[in-house]
């Protein structure tokens, strides 16, 4: 069966979005809105993955070649992915979410050796 979702923004209840789904009769609005939201999810990542691992970099001739390419892009974005979860989960961030400024200690200059 097709179902046609609306979607409205929380900040801009004006902004409509709308999603033409298939759907068995027995699925609910809450599940067709859930699996519309994971939609964004998705996109973002795959935007992440054309900036950093060169996701759409890819002039290829076979299908063969094709499936390497995005196979080890995909293989290389989530490799970024999983360090960079754990390089935030070893350094505590602010709430704004950058990194803690270190301080640096000025150290007084040394007197100046002798002039020989």
């Amino acid at each position: 069966m097709y179902w046609l979702l609306a979607r409205r923004s929380i900040e801009d209840p004006t902004d409509l979005a709308y999603y033409l789904c298939y759907a068995p009769e027995s699925t609910t609005r809450e599940e067709l809105a859930r699996v519309a939201g994971i939609r964004w999810a998705i996109e973002e990542t795959f935007q992440t993955a054309k900036g950093q691992t060169g996701l759409d970099h890819y002039q290829v001739r076979q299908y063969s070649g094709w499936y390497r390419h995005i196979t080890l892009s995909m293989l290389a974005h989530a490799f970024l992915t999983v360090t960079a979860a754990q390089e935030r989960s070893r350094h505590p961030t602010t709430q704004a979410g950058r990194t803690k400024k270190r301080t640096m200690k000025t150290v007084p200059p040394s007197t100046p050796a002798p002039a020989v």
